[in-house]
């Protein structure tokens, strides 16, 4: 068993256990899928917990990562945790039947990810020279990104498009 507090920590510890199933909260899950850190150990099946309240179309976007991903719900029982898990751990498709309602309903994430990598950063504080620095581009390459979020999403300012991706679920 093992803990990682960071999307940047989990491939150490899942290639120290070797675990069969990895479970994680949502951000760091998909933290880790706009990473592209899912792909490297296909074998591990993952459970996701999730809020019910603020359930999203990310969560289609994750499924459709690996097929080895399952939903749970945060509030869940144990018993209903432990048997998730095991049918994780079996290749057994598992989504809480209120977090798939709640996905299904939820709005279409129109962010690619770089560009929900960026807003990110953005709700950090960071800066567009900051953020370039950080991914590697340059500070007109962040700001063509910002253009095009703050278009995507129908925000006036930077502020008001974090705010609604993250209502919606995007970041």
């Amino acid at each position: 068993m093992a803990e990682a507090d960071t999307a940047t920590d989990v491939p150490e510890a899942v290639a120290r256990t070797d675990p069969q199933v990895v479970v994680l909260d949502f951000e760091l899950a998909c933290e880790l899928v706009a990473a592209g850190l899912t792909g490297r150990r296909p074998d591990v099946s993952v459970l996701i917990l999730v809020d019910r309240e603020a359930v999203s179309a990310a969560c289609l976007e994750l499924a459709r990562a690996s097929p080895r991903i399952g939903f749970i719900a945060t509030d869940a029982s144990p018993a209903e945790l432990v048997e998730a898990v095991r049918s994780v751990a079996d290749g057994v498709p598992v989504i809480d039947p209120a977090v798939a309602l709640a996905a299904l309903r939820a709005v279409r994430n129109p962010l690619t990810p770089r560009e929900c990598e960026v807003l990110r950063l953005v709700s950090t504080g960071a800066t567009a020279q900051e953020i370039a620095h950080k991914l590697n581009l340059t500070s007109g390459t962040v700001r063509n990104y910002l253009s095009h979020i703050l278009a995507k999403v129908g925000a006036r300012s930077r502020i008001e498009a974090v705010l609604k991706a993250q209502d919606a679920g995007w970041i």
